[in-house]
């Protein structure tokens, strides 16, 4: 299977820069990853450019998740690199002690500490990562609050909140960080029905906004609307890469016909 990358052009040693000028946010080439003896990621290439918007679709297992783990530094990996924004990632973990983090996590469950406040769950990492006064931490906590549209509940606590609240306070954390990428993992999966649309709404305003993000969803709607390119995972592979219009209307492997019929059913 050929390299799955967005439309690209080579332009010498290191960082790469595309047709419309435009840099890779993220090049991953030759990615492994063992659990043991389970092989979760088999020879992973995949290039995301500065500002684009990338759907990962595929069956429970297919490794999406452990994808954009690696990516974020939440997984350790043991073959193939990954750069982001140039720099070589090592495939260590992130101790949480390097200062302010290329990319934002948003997980499927809130992972909110329900001791602390809306605005003290936010304001955690600012105060304690990159040592933040607290008069300053809270200005830029409220603003991100204010942006997903749950500052009226900055006092309150986690579970004072709806589900969907509190993915947009747990959006809002991440953003608080002022990462140049969102990774999301399966973000409304642990939603009632009724509130997916209000975190699908906050997550189409960043798309809008121009920030580079990884999503790991089945919400095809947003794939549709929002996505640059889909990007279909099965068995730890990567399927297929396609434009949204390609990939649901027209897509090029018998496999994704085989998940399509059984999504959109």
């Amino acid at each position: 299977m050929s390299k799955a990358t967005t439309s690209e052009i080579a332009s010498g040693e290191g960082e790469r820069t595309f047709a419309d000028g435009q840099s890779n946010a993220i090049e991953i080439a030759g990615l492994d990853k063992w659990y043991g003896k389970y092989h979760a990621l088999k020879n992973i290439d995949l290039s995301v450019a500065m500002g684009k918007r990338i759907v990962l679709c595929g069956p429970s297992g297919s490794g999406k998740s452990t994808l954009v783990r690696c990516v974020g530094q939440l997984e350790t990996f043991q073959g193939g690199t990954v750069r982001v924004f140039g720099k070589g990632l090592d495939g260590v973990r992130q101790d949480g002690s390097r200062g302010r983090p290329f990319a934002g996590m948003v997980f499927q469950q809130f992972n909110l500490f329900p001791h602390l406040t809306v605005l003290g769950n936010c304001t955690l990492a600012l105060k304690r990562v990159l040592r933040q006064p607290t008069a300053p931490a809270r200005e830029i906590a409220m603003h991100y609050l204010e942006k997903v549209k749950v500052h009226e509940h900055a006092h309150k606590y986690p579970a004072q909140l709806s589900g969907g609240q509190q993915q947009r306070v747990a959006i809002a954390r991440a953003l608080c960080l002022e990462p140049r990428i969102m990774l999301f993992d399966e973000p409304t999966s642990a939603l009632d029905p009724e509130l997916v649309k209000e975190v699908l709404d906050v997550m189409t305003d960043l798309a809008k906004g121009g920030m580079t993000m990884i999503c790991v969803t089945h919400e095809t709607g947003f794939a549709r609307a929002m996505a640059d390119e889909v990007v279909l995972m099965d068995e730890g592979r990567i399927i297929e890469v396609s434009p949204p219009h390609i990939f649901f209307a027209a897509p090029k492997q018998e496999r994704t016909r085989q998940f399509l019929a059984k999504v959109l059913q």
